[in-house]
């Protein structure tokens, strides 16, 4: 069965860390570790950064990795994904948009979304989320409370299919006794062809401009977002935003060891 394909977006000006995707974390670039990790997720046959800077598509190109040029244009993630999808021809394939910074991210928990996608063939578009217990709903609920806007949370139907996302934490939990359904949206997204083309045609919505949470668009504009629930298996959920992060990063990386045993593209995850 054809399986899908990772798109990796990537941009040089980060305007809280320029040049992040080149930042090494443990030794090893930023993009190359996302690019192999990516590679190792059972369900995806190929993996390509699509970047609007020659310093970065050298770089991925010099380590064996695909790399597609995409124009400085794209306002977000998701437009890269798109014109990366256009630029190489993929035609109906499935494309899974992973964050260029998303270092810890397990290969598994990509897979998870490729094996949604092959299962169900009504699913439009799909993202992922993790059930919070109680003892870290209570830490995401201090650093709100501290004025810290990172975190978003997710509610979903019997289907799967997602009801709303938020930066605040939902639902309201009257009770907070034994394990309240919290589930901690993790930012990676799948979409069919068709979807990701109608997707950014599509106007920003009140609930968007709102939260600034670019899915929301999706619900807005009555496009059903399968949820698939994820493992992390012990492992801690990161992404890279600032040069604090990567260090954070690193030491996570000595106290839990490598995700892959070498980060070429060779290695396979289930």
């Amino acid at each position: 069965m054809k399986g899908a394909i990772a798109i990796i977006p990537a941009r040089y000006g980060s305007s809280r860390f320029i040049g992040k995707p080149l930042a090494k974390v443990a030794g090893v670039e930023m993009i190359r570790r996302v690019w192999a990790i990516a590679m190792a997720a059972e369900g995806v046959d190929r993996a390509v950064v699509a970047t609007d800077d020659a310093r970065i598509y050298d770089a991925v190109r010099g380590f064996g990795g695909e790399a597609v040029m995409t124009p400085e244009s794209c306002r977000n993630g998701t437009e890269r994904t798109h014109a990366a999808s256009v630029a190489l021809g993929l035609g109906d394939a499935d494309v899974i948009n992973l964050q260029g910074d998303a270092v810890l991210t397990p290969p598994w928990v990509i897979g998870a979304l490729a094996t949604e996608l092959a299962r169900d063939k009504s699913v439009r578009t799909a993202t992922l989320a993790t059930r919070m217990a109680p003892e870290t709903i209570d830490a995401l609920r201090k650093q709100k409370a501290a004025g810290q806007a990172g975190g978003t949370t997710v509610t979903f139907d019997k289907n799967g299919d997602a009801l709303y996302f938020s930066k605040a934490i939902i639902p309201f939990v009257k009770k907070p006794d034994g394990a309240p359904p919290v589930w901690r949206h993790i930012g990676i997204y799948a979409f069919r062809a068709e979807t990701l083309a109608e997707y950014v045609t599509l106007p920003m919505g009140p609930f968007e401009k709102a939260e600034e949470l670019e899915q929301l668009r999706a619900l807005e504009n009555g496009i059903k977002m399968r949820v698939v629930p994820c493992d992390y298996r012990g492992r801690t959920h990161w992404s890279i935003d600032s040069p604090d992060d990567l260090t954070q990063a690193e030491a996570i990386i000595a106290r839990e060891g490598e995700l892959l045993p070498v980060y070429d593209g060779t290695a396979k995850v289930v």
